[in-house]
Order: structure tokens, then C-alpha cells, then sequence
């Protein structure tokens, strides 16, 4: 894999304007772009494109700027430490990725491309914590601390362990910070396969637009994404900003008065919890209630009398009545579907894991872990060997046993999958991926109530376990609790978009 650096020449500050802020200091902005995930199954399309075209607009803006485009780990580690090694006191430091990202104990990470991952410690070991990286910033001197994170996508690590909490969490940073999130926390946004990103094309709109400080671009930029997404994806800000600070040198502050506001953004629900998808607009707004209902609505004009032509129009068969599209449904997934060992063998990781397993038939870590990989292609019946070999090694492995339940749960093998639970459970009381896994068998199987119980029991030890919320709240529909059930649904696809999609592929509607 190529990793390319683009040394780019400082612009001169000297020949920017003097403003009485830190607006006029030695700019220095890290962007970078990661598209080529190898567990991905495909490369993202937005990264790359985003980077290059913030990058250019930083150096317009007078930021002197490095751009890093599919960086391993180590990669992201020179590149940090270079844009550590410039800043002087009263600096300004901008950070812009675009990637995948994932949350882990109450703290963001930035992924390389080379990322393993296979627990939530694997993150904090591969992954780039955000407040790391502005604590380092802050360290050396940086006045303002600018942090642009557009990676609040579903990426391929998080079904590893389940417990996973989707998107991005808040971030605590010193003074004189300011950080945006493309999305709001918690909750994941579907790579559009476009040229570029919404979040992008908004950001890079606003900030083109002259006399606006740096948390005014960043509103308006929120207003502009959350509009054209009809709410369904809401940018997340935080900010500290002791002074004005403009992205474009030497501006006044003001608006220009020549231009004209912004037309009114959807009402926007505060960043946490994420607002539940609103119902699309039609343009143009409807008025407020308040002004609807100033005076009762004139009676209906009568009938019009009867058509003088009955004989053509008997004639004609009565219109049917309109076609519902009917969504197609798909087989449920059975221990022989999905692709096979064949079909999968020359995929890198693995293959990769494969080679282990040759070399030495007892690896546990590496049967285990192709049983992940497996899984997570839909390749059910090898995931569930695999899993059967790792637990003939080590038969109190939990989170064997954990994914061997799930996994049982997705192919139908109900009582098989409840026993491998339940033993996780009792080698390991209070596992929350276990909980969230027994908790899909009783939905399967039926028992709603015992499904709800367990569903709890994980929400109240990971309260943004998407799974177990859109879980909880098919069960509590089917329970009889229409409202409740629809409102747990609605808060999980408000944090997931894609979470209605992955119960189908469970099986479960």
C-alpha cells in the first residue's frame, strides 16, 4: 500500500492582514484521508476527494498544510508527530480525517488502514485517540485546536465485539478548542458512494463565505447538512473558543449584509441523544400549527351532479386499487448459506489467519478470529466450525461461546444458540454481548418477555447498545406496547441507520 505525504509550502503570514486575534497566527492543519480499509469490503469513495479538497481550501485560508492519504499506523504517527513538532506558542492547529472512527471507553479513535481489531482493546492500541491528540496539541502551545472528524460511518470492526456503541463520543478537550463531528454522537451516517461527502460539501461552502467566525461557519454548516439530509443526519459541535477566530485571515466578524441568511433548518433536537428521523418536508414548509387553525375550514362544495355519459364509463373496468411495492423477501440464512471457503480463501485477513491455522491447528486466537471474519461475510456454517474448534481447545472461552450463540441465533439453531448463553452467562454474569445475544434467541424464538429482560439487562450496562434498543423495542411491540417498542426503534435507526437492515439479515423483521 502507497502512502503519500504531500509536503506543501507555508504560505507567508506575513502577507496576511493583522486582526487583533489569533486569527493572524502560524496556521497548521493536518488533513487526512482513508479510504482503503483491507476489512472493508469495498474502499470508501468520499475520503480521498474530501481531503484533497479541504486541504486546498486550508491553503487558500493561509494554513500551512500536510496531507496523508491511507496511512497505516505508523503513518498517522509521523504525521501527528510532525504537526506537533511545528507548533509554537499561540499557534493554530487544525485536524481534519475522514475515515473510519469508533468509540471506545468514552473516547473517540481515528483508524489507520492496517487497524486489527478484534476486541474494544485492540482500539485503544491501534486507534488515535482525538483527545490525545488535542491534549498533545495544547501541550506544545497551540492556541485554537480545530478537530474535523468526518468518520461517523458503519465500519467492519464493530461487529467483532458486540458491545460496540455506535458513531462518536464526546469529546472532553481543553480550552480554546473547537471540534466537529459529521454526524451526531452515537450515531453512524451510510457512505452515500458519491465523489464527496455531504458534511464535506457543506463545510467547505461555508467556509468559503467571507466575515464569518470559525463557530458560525460550523453552525451554519450544521444547518446545511441537517437540511439537505431532512434531519437524518445532525453534525455534532463542541467548543471552548476563548477568542474570535476566523477561517479566512482578517475577517471583521459580521455578516455580510449583502447576503442573505440561510432559509430556516428543520427543527434540530439537542446533539445528545440524536433526534429520531423526521418525516421528509415537503417544499414548500408547512406553517406552524399555531397558523393553521385560525379559522375553520369552509365547508365541502357539494357533489357535482352526475356525468351524462354512464354508458362509456360502465363500460370501463373499475380502476384497481394502488400497488403497495412489496419489499422482496429474502430466504432466511441457514448454516450452509452465505459464500464458501473457496469463494473466501484469498481474502486477505483470511487468508492471513488461515496460514496460522495451517502452521499450527491448535491456534485458538486464529480460529477464533477467522470465525469472526467468517460470520461477518455471512459464511455461518464455517463461522460456527471455526467456533466448535476454539471451544474443543478451551471450552470456557466466553467470547467463544458468545459468538457461537449468535451465530446458532442467525441460522436458527435456537436451543443450541440459548446453551451457549446461557454458559457464557454463568462463566461470566452480567456479559453484555451475551445478554444482547440471549436476547435476539428469545426474540426469535418467541419469548418476547425474556427478550425484553435481557435486553434491559445490556441497556443498562451499555445504554447505546444499538442492537439491544432496536431489539427491545421489536419486543415490546410484540408484547403489546405499540408506542414504547416504536419509540426504542425509532432512538436505534436515529443512532443506526442500518440497523433495520441487519435484524433482516438476521432473519428477524
Amino acid at each position: 500500500m502507497k502512502i503519500r505525504f504531500l509536503c506543501l509550502l507555508p504560505l507567508l503570514v506575513s502577507l496576511v492582514p493583522a486582526a487583533p486575534s489569533l486569527a493572524a497566527g502560524d496556521r497548521y492543519a493536518l488533513v487526512i484521508g482513508n479510504a482503503k480499509y483491507p476489512d472493508a469490503d469495498a474502499p470508501l469513495k468520499e475520503p480521498i476527494n474530501d481531503a484533497r479538497d479541504v486541504a486546498d481550501e486550508l491553503k487558500r485560508d493561509g494554513f500551512n498544510v500536510d496531507t496523508g492519504e491511507n496511512l497505516t499506523g505508523d503513518g498517522m504517527r509521523r504525521a501527528f508527530d510532525k504537526l506537533y513538532s511545528k507548533i509554537k506558542p499561540g499557534s493554530v492547529a487544525l485536524v481534519f480525517f475522514s475515515g473510519f472512527g469508533i468509540q471506545s471507553a468514552r473516547q473517540s479513535y481515528m483508524l489507520p488502514i492496517d487497524a486489527q481489531i478484534w476486541t474494544e482493546s485492540d482500539v485503544r492500541r491501534d486507534g488515535f485517540s482525538l483527545e490525545t491528540v488535542l491534549g498533545e496539541l495544547n501541550t506544545r502551545g497551540a492556541g485554537v485546536k480545530i478537530a474535523l472528524i468526518d468518520a461517523s460511518r458503519r465500519n467492519p470492526f464493530e461487529r467483532r465485539f458486540r458491545s460496540f456503541s455506535a458513531g462518536l463520543t464526546p469529546v472532553i478537550a481543553p480550552n480554546g478548542t473547537l471540534v466537529m463531528y459529521s454526524a451526531a454522537l452515537a450515531s453512524v451516517v451510510s457512505d452515500a458512494g458519491g465523489e464527496h461527502s455531504l458534511f464535506v460539501q457543506e463545510l467547505l461552502k461555508e467556509i468559503r463565505v467571507p466575515d464569518l467566525m470559525a463557530e458560525e461557519t460550523l453552525n451554519r454548516t450544521k444547518m446545511g447538512v441537517t437540511r439537505a439530509s431532512r434531519g437524518e443526519q445532525v453534525p455534532w459541535i463542541s467548543s471552548s473558543l476563548a477568542e474570535d477566530f476566523s477561517f479566512i485571515p482578517g475577517a471583521a466578524g459580521s455578516r455580510p449584509s449583502a447576503s442573505a441568511p440561510p432559509p430556516p433548518a428543520p427543527p434540530v433536537v439537542a446533539n445528545n441523544p440524536p433526534p429520531a428521523p423526521p418525516a421528509p418536508p415537503s417544499p414548500p414548509p408547512a406553517p406552524k400549527p399555531a397558523d393553521t387553525v385560525a379559522a375553520p375550514a369552509p365547508p365541502p362544495p357539494p357533489a357535482p351532479a352526475p356525468s351524462p355519459k354512464p354508458q362509456i364509463e360502465a363500460a370501463l373496468p373499475p380502476a384497481p386499487p394502488p400497488v403497495k411495492p412489496v419489499e422482496p423477501v429474502l430466504p432466511p440464512p441457514s448454516a450452509d448459506s452465505g459464500p464458501s471457503a473457496s469463494v473466501l480463501a484469498e481474502d486477505p485477513t483470511i487468508k492471513g489467519l488461515t496460514a496460522k491455522i495451517a502452521a499450527n491447528p491448535d491456534d485458538v486466537n486464529a480460529l477464533y478470529r477467522r470465525g469472526q471474519v467468517y460470520a461477518s461475510k455471512g459464511a455461518y456454517g464455517l463461522a460456527i466450525k471455526d467456533f466448535d474448534d476454539t471451544l474443543r481447545i478451551n471450552s470456557k472461552d466466553v467470547e467463544a461461546l458468545n459468538n457461537r450463540c449468535w451465530t446458532r441465533t442467525v441460522v436458527g439453531d435456537l436451543q443450541g444458540a440459548l446453551k451457549d448463553c446461557n454458559e457464557a452467562l454463568r462463566l461470566r454474569p452480567n456479559f453484555v454481548d451475551a445478554l444482547d445475544s440471549r436476547g435476539l434467541v428469545n426474540l426469535k424464538s418467541g419469548a418476547v418477555k425474556n427478550a425484553i429482560a435481557d435486553f434491559d439487562a445490556a441497556l443498562r450496562i451499555n445504554p447505546r447498545l444499538t442492537s439491544s434498543l432496536y431489539g427491545r423495542g421489536l419486543a415490546k411491540q410484540r408484547n403489546g406496547s405499540a408506542q414504547e417498542g416504536a419509540l426504542d426503534i425509532a432512538n436505534a435507526k436515529a443512532m443506526d441507520p442500518n440497523i433495520v437492515q441487519e435484524f433482516a439479515s438476521y432473519g428477524v423483521r
